[in-house]
């Protein structure tokens, strides 16, 4: 019996009449509900002190761009607002508050807190939804399926917390820092960031949302690599093109400021250039494996 042979014979003995996968598949969709619900209450149950963490890049910019004097012309070294960010380098002191974020409708903090809550659910039951996700359809799939489906659970999360890891450490205090750099005063008239509470975490959530999917792209390039879709030769062929979707991508998802585009059309070339030879190395194991089917 060959190995297709038996990857049939499996998937044949896991069939199932059409009733028992609507049983299994409202099993697992309680389960993931439920998941979610637990996660919900707990990150709702600490919602202030993740806003105040999610605020820490914006207190960052803040207090050394008033440690430098303020205004347009202040300058910050780059790595001290990184590291400071990050609590690996200590905070200028600054008179009063360096942060001031305002709500204006009665329950608006209420829901800002109910979708902190929602986004960190969704992030902390993740390991229990793709893991009823897999036991779901891994009766469906080949043993090489199996075996391959694995590592994209484990790559996703990370690749994703890789990408959010960017927005909270470099790019959200620099979009800060630049944002209270457009300040002044003159002639009496002042204009001055006094951010809203729910602004400021939707700029957060559509940040981490857009780097957090948009550095999926090594996986979704080797699951097309893999299907057959796409080749290594042509994405090399195609590269100036992707270069070019690449940069109107980043101007769609980040706020219009050329520091927050340049900062996502890197890492996505880089994670281009990082897909071209994942999909290089399925080719190389397909050709071996065909290869070996043949001497067979």
């Amino acid at each position: 019996m060959t190995l297709n042979d038996r990857d049939e014979a499996e998937i044949e003995a896991s069939r199932a009449p059409l009733m028992d996968h609507l049983i299994e598949l409202r099993g697992r969709l309680i389960i993931c509900v439920a998941a979610f619900i637990v996660a919900f209450i707990a990150c709702f149950a600490f919602a202030e002190p993740i806003y105040v963490f999610l605020v820490r890049p914006f207190a960052a910019a803040a207090a050394f761009h008033a440690a430098a004097g303020g205004g347009a012309h202040a300058a910050v070294s780059p790595l001290d607002l990184i590291l400071g960010t990050a609590g690996l380098k200590p905070l200028p002191h600054t008179s009063g508050e360096t942060v001031n974020l305002i709500y204006t409708a009665p329950l608006e903090f209420l829901f800002t807190k109910m979708k902190l809550a929602g986004l960190g659910a969704v992030i902390l039951a993740f390991p229990v939804l793709a893991f009823q996700l897999y036991r779901f359809v891994a009766p469906g799939l080949y043993r090489n399926e199996r075996g391959a489906f694995l590592p994209f659970l484990v790559a996703a999360p990370i690749l994703f917390v890789l990408g959010a890891a960017l927005v909270y450490f470099v790019m959200l205090p620099f979009v800060m820092w630049f944002s209270l750099s457009q300040g002044f005063s003159q002639a009496g008239v002042t204009a001055a960031l006094l951010p809203k509470v729910s602004d400021y975490m939707n700029l957060v959530t559509a940040l981490i949302l857009a780097f957090g999917f948009c550095f999926q792209l090594p996986v979704v390039m080797t699951l097309l690599g893999m299907a057959g879709l796409i080749s290594s030769k042509a994405m090399v062929s195609g590269r100036r093109y992707a270069i070019v979707a690449v940069a109107v991508v980043a101007a769609v998802v980040t706020p219009p400021d050329p520091i927050s585009q340049i900062m996502l059309i890197v890492p996505l070339v880089l994670l281009y250039e990082v897909s071209i030879w994942c999909v290089r190395i399925i080719e190389m194991r397909r050709g071996k494996r065909e290869a070996a089917e043949g001497l067979a």
